[in-house]
């Protein structure tokens, strides 16, 4: 935020191909850079369209392609020809400025330069009154000196200021795998992950960090943390079928640098280092120049103009001087000695301070400032582009609602989950709580007992940790439960069941039935369901309670939440003994006629501070857009919770709604805010989008690729 046009990391998978070859000259000249050049080649580049069709190809066809072999994997001879060709599988750092060029360019960037020339005057003007025998030449040199002395001094502090600034690569490295396993010469080897190669076979697990991008071959399980790429919270299901045309959204390619959060899976290496998709958007986080912030270039024209008036004043004297038949030198000195007075030498001083003064007050509020300029670059904000996930919310899936006893209720989303509001009074609850317990694979990591519990970590994916979480606040020591209750067979989540079965012995000593429970795909679970819990007690699942739950599952669906079915079912004693065998593979045991207890629905909730955050930018003039990867209905539902998205005001398919029209005929200049896709944003022009920028106060821009953040933020710099 604090610079304009920099920290913006972003990778092209839509492109503008499209929209490249519709500009005309006349457009290429309107949308030049802020510098006035048009866009650097390589750069252009990285903002085309990702040209990559192994998502699309079989098996065999990627054999052929990189010349390798699935089973026995790349010869080490051929490994390291390619090695040799493509370069080491690493981020390639940029070009580092050396500290002593930064150093000079504090000492004679901007009004410093200013001060020089004066204190140079000044040398001279001393070293014509000493030759002269002037009485008193040493005020001259004083003058110098202090003049020089502000410069060096003030330089010497920015410097310092600014030595602290991080190298936007710094953060990219740290995401990079020290190994990977991988097949060479049809024997698995342990190699630095630096060494890979495309071509090569490399085998993941959960809890590895993915060591290029690899296109699945074999996936069991698998599922991938995308957030640092997508903005999307929940892990992604990977497998080895094409899924969609876009490679950011199919399912069989991994991407490097993210991370395997369950599950393994076999792949082949498609593209390593710069080449892969987080390099991609490393390049243009790097090659993003860093304009001049709005102090510098008002700065360089008060230095323009003080020179002018300085310079015309000295030299308007110094005719005046000669023509009243001074000596030449003491028209030199006196014309050196007006311009040295028209140079505000405490200007710098007092500019350099109070940025100080002003970064360390941020400071204290949590907020590092880089650069000294930066401070007042933020006053200037007109437009704030901000992430979702994990900026304006937490970045933890959490329990936003339930729905049971035909009622939907709320639940505390706050950091902290102190105080649930919610009936839990109801024996329906106390049924729905006991399967969200039991039917959980989510456990917290030992030896945390002493932390609170929204701060402890868990081992499982992000929904369970959620339901886990929320049980643990509720009901109390989850494990404790568990152990009471214990576990006898299960079936876990899987893409094809959309479902998550457990048997459980019960804790209560005069019912000796096991119990049944699942939860998982709420239309999958309803449809094994012949009876609903309505409190505490079963009814059958009529038509009218059946559109109850679909009034209320598409409800919370609309607000962006992920939502789970629960039921249970009690199995018979006299048909499922003590001693009875459960088979998960048989499934010797009813999966159908269940009882249907509740739903829950989980987000990834607004930040507590951030409502007020973009009140406070509304109120002072700044236009706050939302910018992310998740899903529209997702991204919308925040942005109307946060306010970035006001309670009144409506979108195009919202207008379309309300007077039931299509959404064609709806003129678009009605609608004050809009949520846009990033496949409409492929589409479009930068005339459509500058249109879009201008005509609506409150946007969303959902489903973009990263690169796609880039063309809207200099959307944003062009209006």
């Amino acid at each position: 935020l604090l610079q304009k046009k920099s920290d913006v990391y972003s990778v092209e998978i839509y492109g503008t191909k499209d929209l490249e070859k519709t500009e005309t000259g006349d457009e290429e000249e309107k949308y030049k850079d802020l510098k006035g050049n048009n866009k650097k080649k390589k750069a252009e580049d990285l903002k085309k369209e990702l040209d990559l069709e192994d998502h699309k190809l079989s098996t065999s066809e990627l054999e052929e392609k990189y010349g390798t072999s699935i089973n026995k994997g790349l010869s080490s001879a051929r490994a390291a020809e390619i090695l040799a060709r493509d370069g080491p599988n690493s981020l390639t750092p940029p070009k580092a400025t050396p500290e002593i060029v930064k150093f000079l360019k504090q000492m004679v960037g901007g009004f410093s330069i200013l001060l020089w020339i004066g204190a140079v005057f000044s040398w001279i003007s001393f070293g014509i009154q000493l030759a002269q025998g002037s009485e008193s030449p040493f005020d001259n040199l004083y003058l110098g000196v202090v003049l020089a002395l502000v410069v060096i001094l003030t330089g010497i502090f920015a410097y310092y200021q600014e030595a602290k600034s991080t190298n936007i690569m710094a953060s990219f490295s740290k995401m990079i795998p020290q190994q990977a396993l991988v097949i060479r010469d049809a024997e698995k080897k342990e190699l630095p992950a630096d060494q890979l190669v495309v071509g090569d076979i490399v085998e993941i697990k959960g809890g590895d960090r993915i060591p290029a991008d690899i296109r699945l071959i074999f996936a069991q399980g698998c599922k991938v943390d995308n957030s640092s790429l997508t903005g999307e919270s929940e892990p992604q299901s990977r497998s080895c079928d094409f899924t969609h045309e876009n490679p950011l959204e199919t399912r069989n390619i991994a991407f490097y640098s993210t991370t395997c959060v369950e599950g393994t899976a076999t792949g082949i290496v498609i593209n390593t280092g710069d080449r892969t998709v987080i390099g991609r958007i490393a390049s243009l986080a790097s090659g993003v120049g860093n304009e001049k912030t709005p102090i510098a270039i008002e700065i360089e024209h008060f230095v323009y103009l003080v020179a002018g008036v300085a310079i015309s004043i000295g030299v308007l004297f110094f005719i005046i001087s000669v023509s009243m038949r001074y000596k030449i030198l003491d028209s030199i000195i006196f014309l050196i000695g007006i311009i040295v007075a028209n140079v505000p030498e405490g200007l710098l001083a007092t500019v350099t301070v109070s940025l100080s003064l002003t970064a360390k007050r941020m400071a204290k509020k949590n907020c590092l400032v880089k650069n000294l300029e930066a401070v007042e670059t933020l006053g200037s904000t007109s437009i704030i582009c901000s992430d979702k996930t994990g900026t304006l919310t937490q970045n933890r899936m959490t329990v936003a609602h339930l729905w049971f006893d035909n009622q939907i209720y709320s639940a505390d989303t706050s950091e902290d989950q102190t105080t649930q509001p919610f009936d839990q009074s109801s024996p329906s609850w106390t049924a729905l709580s006991k399967i969200v317990t039991l039917c959980n694979r989510a456990e917290f990591r030992p030896g945390q007992e002493n932390l609170p519990i929204m701060k402890r970590v868990v081992v499982g994916d992000a929904s369970e940790t959620a339901l886990l979480k929320f049980a643990e606040v509720i009901l109390g020591d989850v494990m404790n439960i568990r152990a009471q209750n214990k576990k006898v067979a299960e079936i876990p989540f899987n893409s094809t069941n959309k479902f998550q079965l457990s048997i459980h012995e019960t804790d209560d000593p005069k019912d000796k039935r096991f119990l049944l429970v699942m939860k998982g795909a709420p239309e999958r679970i309803l449809e094994r369901c012949s009876t609903i819990m309505i409190n505490g007690k079963e009814e059958p699942l009529d038509s009218e309670k059946a559109e109850a739950f679909q009034t209320a599952y598409m409800e919370l669906g609309g607000l962006g939440e992920r939502v789970l079915g629960f039921c249970h079912l009690y199995l018979p004693e006299n048909e499922f003994p003590d001693t009875y065998p459960f088979d998960t593979d048989s499934m010797n045991f009813p999966t159908s006629n269940l009882c249907f207890v509740g739903l829950l629905s989980m987000i990834d909730p607004p930040r507590s501070t951030v409502p007020d955050a973009v009140s406070k930018c509304r109120s002072a003039g700044i236009k706050v857009i939302m910018v992310t990867g998740d899903h529209p209905i997702t991204a919308k539902a925040i942005a109307k919770s946060v306010g970035i998205i006001s309670a009144t005001s409506e979108t195009v398919e919202d207008i379309a709604k309300r007077l039931n029209i299509p959404v064609e005929q709806v003129n678009r200049r009605e609608a004050t805010a809009a949520v846009v896709n990033g496949m409409e944003l492929k589409d479009m022009s930068l005339q459509q989008l500058d249109e879009i920028l201008c005509n609506h106060s409150e946007i969303v821009f959902a489903r973009t690729s990263p690169q796609q953040k880039l063309i809207i933020v200099e959307g944003c710099q062009r209006q």
